[in-house]
């Protein structure tokens, strides 16, 4: 299921691997929209709230074992790209068995931290135990989810992008079915409400790879730390926005709670963009083709914009009625939910721009500009801005900051793009230890 990246139309090559990766997001997002639907609608407004807060601390954590598997992705379309399968198995197999281990040690640390964390953001009381609830037994399946989502990378790495659709496809087709199941307590099932071969097949004779290698293992962590620190600020930030909007009341974070379901839709053509380009350029640089990098770049910019800018236009035309899914009928939440959506998701098309040239400038190995310029956008301007203007525009400062910040994040990932020295930073395979 190996497919070149390396040759052949950009915009056609780039859109069919981006397709099938888009596709996948968006089923993750529908399982999540399903969940909350159910929650929302058939359990209520403080279930949503407890829903969306521990979503937002789940984030956090999952983010800090995002930069390893995309430093082993990345590792991997540059060995594809340049035709060594043997090293490429090698990856394979010691950043395997190095993700288990970080799988294990933050489902330890969710479940330790979790109520702490769920205060600390002033979780509405009435929605707290539900939150604790659900966390606890989502932290239960994260080594699962984390070993689920380090093979769909490693396949998408390979130029494989198929493979991890149908494999979601199965996922949420389970999971939808099973929601209603376990939420009401069909059949004999308890009652539980919240709580409710490849290219890159390591054959027997090449089990050897999943010994760790230290100098494999010393490039992911040290690629990797900062591509965690990325999605770990995204998530931080969330984490502190959340904490800002508790402080309006259920209502007002029910209402978010029901906007994140969507504006999960609406940044999943980016980060399918994102991701594509990522795997596209890491095999391109592999290769030593570096004029199809910069074609990458700007039909990838191109595609992230118009598909996200589509999405916003839709979202808007739909609004209040859309909203209505997550949301009980004549619930205070749907005002407030149109309001903040008119304001924030026109800030997306900004975002979307930030992470496909990210996406393109990481695959050689720049890691810490993106996560600078994340930093200054997200925790050094956005919040600080919501809380200076919070005495004088109230929830409405929350969600200005959102277009203001997403605008200077792209006006610096396009002025490190053009003049940065992202085209020298090195990402290798090290000799073996």
């Amino acid at each position: 299921m190996q497919r070149s990246l390396t040759e052949g139309s950009i915009p056609v090559g780039l859109f069919r691997f981006a397709l099938p990766i888009l596709f996948a997001n968006i089923l993750q997002s529908l399982n999540g929209s399903v969940n909350s639907i159910w929650v929302g609608r058939f359990l209520g407004e403080a279930a949503l709230t407890a829903t969306s807060n521990a979503n937002t601390v789940m984030f956090l954590l999952i983010g800090a074992a995002f930069g390893v598997a995309m430093a082993a992705t990345i590792l991997i379309g540059q060995c594809i790209g340049a035709n060594n399968l043997r090293e490429t198995k090698r990856v394979v197999g010691t950043s395997a068995t190095f993700f288990a281990a970080i799988s294990v040690g933050m489902a330890i640390a969710g479940l330790l931290l979790c109520r702490p964390l769920l205060i600390a953001m002033h979780t509405p009381a009435d929605s707290l135990p539900l939150a604790v609830a659900y966390m606890r037994v989502i932290f239960l399946a994260l080594p699962w989810l984390y070993m689920y989502a380090f093979v769909m990378a490693v396949l998408r790495g390979a130029g494989d992008a198929k493979t991890p659709f149908y494999f979601m496809l199965l996922s949420v087709g389970i999971d939808i079915a099973l929601n209603p199941v376990f939420i009401f307590g069909l059949g004999p099932f308890p009652r539980l409400g919240i709580a409710g071969h490849h290219i890159l097949c390591l054959h027997r004779s090449e089990l050897h790879y999943l010994k760790v290698d230290g100098a494999l293992v010393a490039v992911l962590v040290r690629k990797g730390i900062p591509m965690s620190a990325q999605l770990l600020v995204i998530s931080l930030s969330g984490v502190l926005m959340i904490t800002l909007v508790n402080r309006f009341g259920v209502d007002t974070t029910a209402a978010f709670g029901a906007a994140l379901q969507i504006w999960n839709y609406i940044q999943m053509p980016a980060f399918a963009v994102g991701m594509a380009v990522s795997a596209m350029t890491a095999q391109n640089v592999g290769a030593g083709k570096w004029p199809r990098v910069t074609a990458i770049a700007r039909v990838g910019v191109l595609y992230s914009v118009l598909l996200t800018g589509s999405i916003v236009l839709a979202i808007e035309a739909l609004n209040t009625w859309i909203f209505g899914l997550f949301l009980p009928p004549a619930s205070a939440a749907l005002e407030i939910a149109s309001h903040m959506n008119r304001i924030v998701t026109p800030s997306f098309i900004f975002f979307g721009i930030s992470l496909t040239l990210f996406g393109v400038v990481r695959a050689t190995g720049a890691v810490v500009a993106p996560l600078i310029i994340l930093t200054i956008a997200l925790l050094v301007v956005r919040f600080p801005f919501a809380v200076a203007l919070i005495p004088r525009y109230q929830v409405d400062a929350v969600w200005w900051s959102f277009p203001m910040s997403s605008a200077l994040a792209a006006a610096l990932a396009v002025l490190y793009y053009r003049y940065g020295d992202w085209r020298h930073a090195q990402m290798a395979v090290p000799a073996r230890s």
